[in-house]
């Protein structure tokens, strides 16, 4: 029977007064419980951020005051780096990457971290969503069918430990490029079973064939963005891409995979183009509801004034509130801040979140 002397103390206890404690870095008369509480609320509140939903528009007026000071970056290079040598291997064989083609910032990390993105299926995409800069044509000249051999040949001779295979999108081709994505995967896991190969690809026009056809070649990531949240896909995206293809993808890419190789699925979300806090936590909770792995999140930027104008510029210290939102949904793996993009130090970010999955 000692239920009752402890339920008195926990009434006791609660019907005290609120302490009168004075918050760290307040000076002056002690603060009353309402202030006491009103300032312990600003302090767990998130970073201000949208919460009226606009549209970006191409022509629209840009932030004032220009691009701020933490989009500064190193400049990449030095002798005897991994950066310079996977320059010369590049341009000696002729490949492309998405890493200088884009002009990333992001390079010089990426390299000398051991990480590499190469372009397959040629540099002309048959849709033109309204952000990227990448040149397009509804009738590109067709794959080079050497393309996936000189890629696995190249990549043995890189000292890296991660390679990214990415592509335009291929609306022309039958399959999408699904089988050329797939080749070149089973080569290079030929020549260097132990490198870790991530496909960030297209949709493929929601073909579940295209998808599974790639999930099922030995690659250990499947990546494909859904870009931006649900309302801004229309306004962002070609018309031929929506949000629930692309979600569809990614729970197809997890379906077929081979039941004895854990294949890990990501995508990626610009910020900055007028996405609301609610509509970006809706967004990762969808994610998630689709088994999706790891997300990243990056600032938008306008690549030229005939694409979309940028709505704002979201700080770090909101990309770090979405970092932990999103961990906290249960995501293996966040990459968040302005320079972060798909592919950012992608071998670190799939090593990480390998490391968290034998743990649990």
């Amino acid at each position: 029977m000692r239920l009752l002397p402890t339920c008195v103390a926990t009434v006791c206890l609660v019907s005290k007064p609120w302490p009168r404690v004075r918050p760290p870095g307040m000076h002056g008369p002690m603060p009353t419980p309402e202030e006491s509480r009103q300032w312990l609320d600003e302090q767990l509140a998130p970073p201000p951020g949208r919460t009226e939903p606009t549209k970006p528009k191409i022509g629209g007026a840009m932030p004032e005051g220009g691009r701020p000071s933490w989009f500064h970056v190193p400049a990449p290079g030095g002798h005897h780096t991994r950066f310079e040598s996977l320059r010369e291997t590049v341009r000696d064989l002729k490949l492309a990457t998405v890493c200088e083609e884009a002009q990333c910032p992001n390079v010089g990390e990426c390299w000398n971290g051991g990480t590499a993105t190469i372009m397959l299926l040629g540099d002309t995409c048959t849709r033109g969503c309204k952000f990227c800069a990448v040149k397009t044509d509804a009738e590109p000249e067709p794959p080079d069918e050497h393309e996936p051999w000189n890629t696995a040949d190249a990549v043995a001779r890189w000292d890296i430990d991660y390679v990214v295979l990415t592509s335009v999108d291929r609306d022309d081709l039958p399959d999408g490029g699904s089988g050329h994505f797939a080749q070149t995967v089973g080569l290079l896991k030929f020549r260097r079973p132990e490198l870790k190969v991530e496909c960030l690809v297209s949709d493929f026009r929601g073909d579940e064939e295209a998808v599974a056809a790639l999930a099922r070649s030995g690659l250990d990531v499947f990546a494909h963005n859904v870009e931006t949240v649900r309302r801004l896909q229309p306004f962002v995206r070609d018309k031929r891409a929506n949000y629930e293809q692309s979600l569809a993808v990614l729970r197809a890419a997890k379906k077929h995979a081979p039941a004895d190789q854990r294949l890990f699925t990501k995508t990626s979300l610009m910020l900055g183009l007028g996405e609301t806090d609610g509509e970006v936590l809706q967004a990762l909770r969808d994610l998630r509801e689709a088994d999706v792995d790891v997300v990243t999140f990056g600032q938008y930027l306008r690549p030229t004034e005939r694409h979309l104008s940028v709505v704002e510029y979201v700080t770090p210290q909101k990309f770090d509130w979405f970092r932990e939102q999103a961990e906290a949904m249960g995501f293996l793996y966040v990459a968040s801040g302005p320079m972060v993009r798909s592919s950012y130090k992608a071998g670190e970010l799939f090593m990480a979140a390998m490391i968290d999955e034998e743990q649990r």
